[in-house]
């Protein structure tokens, strides 16, 4: 029985490679899989993982159309290798998964670089700011995490810095986890959970977009960076990220991102703090 369970397992592995192969896809030496740059031209098209839920960062319009800063972000790659786009919906829990099986190429999905992730894949440069907020209700303002009743649940995503953040350093604080943005959203505006943590991005526009919530927490551990992820090894595609960010941050590219996508939520007030150009991160003053 176990060897016809291994010639079972075998035979299927053989299948995977073989349709993997098929479609253009090269092998890491430990079976994960991915495409370099020719491969992707070859192809003409590039897959990249965004947010299809995640105003203003990565979301899909009334008209069906993908939209946002990573978007924006998106095309410009796509149009600089000269091929179209296939976008993919993700969500923050599958991101790392994506690219290694080669569902996608590049993840442009708010992916906050930590230490962890980066085992796992491998990160571009920077072309954004970010740290953790926390938004709660109106009629009760979080304002520290010590305001956290024994009974009380923080509202997180799963596979984000928030849960990760949040289970290391206050073990003790109950957290309610959803998949989906849209789960944790809709979950939120119905009462679930005293505040919701996530990247201080979102939680502002949250607060922004929807009457009565307020971000009493603005930045909650240390600040971080983010940026495109390949995966693991696939350092054709990675190097090519690089130059290509270098190469956008002298005509300021980031900068027009955030002014057509972004502008409109956080205003310009936020534009100089929230923007890396040429991935390169300013110094704390």
């Amino acid at each position: 029985m176990k060897k016809i369970i291994r010639k079972i397992a075998a035979i299927t592995l053989a299948a995977v490679v073989a349709a993997a192969l098929l479609a253009g896809y090269a092998f890491a030496a430990d079976d994960v899989v991915y495409r370099t740059v020719d491969e992707i031209k070859e192809s003409g098209t590039i897959n990249i993982g965004v947010f299809s839920d995640k105003s203003p960062f990565g979301y899909v319009d009334e008209y069906g159309e993908y939209q946002g800063y990573d978007v924006y972000f998106a095309q410009r790659l796509a149009q600089d290798l000269g091929v179209e786009i296939n976008y993919i919906s993700t969500e923050a829990a599958n991101r790392i998964e994506y690219l290694q099986t080669g569902k996608v190429d590049v993840i442009l999905a708010n992916f906050t670089v930590t230490e962890e992730r980066a085992q796992e894949v491998d990160f571009a440069l920077p072309y954004m700011n970010v740290a953790l907020g926390i938004v709660s209700h109106d009629d009760r303002v979080i304002r520290d995490l010590s305001e956290i009743g024994a009974d009380d649940r923080i509202i997180v995503i799963s596979g984000t810095t928030a849960e990760t953040y949040l289970v290391k350093n206050y073990p003790d604080i109950l957290l309610q986890k959803f998949d989906t943005y849209a789960a944790a959203k809709s979950a939120f505006e119905n009462g679930t959970g005293v505040c919701w943590a996530n990247d201080n991005t979102e939680v502002i526009a949250f607060a922004i977009e929807n009457e009565g919530y307020t971000v009493g927490i603005e930045s909650l551990g240390s600040a971080d960076t983010i940026a495109p992820a390949v995966t693991k090894g696939n350092e054709s595609l990675l190097n090519w990220l690089n130059d290509e960010i270098k190469a956008l941050g002298e005509e300021k590219f980031f900068h027009a991102d955030y002014e057509a996508t972004l502008a409109e939520t956080y205003g310009l007030d936020y534009e100089d703090t929230l923007v890396v150009e040429g991935g390169v991160v300013a110094a704390a003053e």
